[in-house]
């Protein structure tokens, strides 16, 4: 992309802020440029948000009926997924899908609840809860 052509569309998303993107200059060197965004940006992070936030009312829902752990919601809401959460955590993937049944949660130490909490950004006691 050259430097004339990178987007000012005042992407929504970025609430007023501007982002660095890579251009070509005259003589066909990378610079950095400052850009407002464009549609089509704005348009998938929109979309992506909206299914973040459908998960994780998804999950909310889930947990209202003993289908699944608090883990679950607090995973999507956080914006993670279950590999994202073992790599934060140092758990394999599986104990993580494990850990976001009710009953295996129940059952943690509270060290493993302290390694969930953190990697959430969360307290232990707000870790095992869900808004209301």
């Amino acid at each position: 992309m050259d430097l004339q052509e990178v987007p000012q569309e005042r992407n929504t998303t970025l609430d007023g802020q501007r982002k660095v993107v890579y251009a070509k200059d005259a003589q066909g060197r990378l610079r950095l440029a400052p850009s407002q965004g464009w549609e089509v940006e704005e348009i998938v992070t929109t979309q992506a948000l909206s299914s973040l936030h459908h998960l994780s009312t998804q999950a909310l829902e889930q947990v209202r009926t003993g289908q699944a752990s608090s883990l679950a919601y607090w995973m999507h809401e956080r914006r993670m997924d279950e590999a994202l959460l073992a790599q934060s955590t140092g758990f394999w993937r599986w104990r993580v899908r494990r850990h976001l049944k009710p009953q295996p949660f129940a059952s943690l130490s509270a060290s493993q609840l302290e390694r969930y909490a953190q990697a959430l950004g969360l307290s232990v006691n707000a870790l095992k809860t869900v808004p209301t």
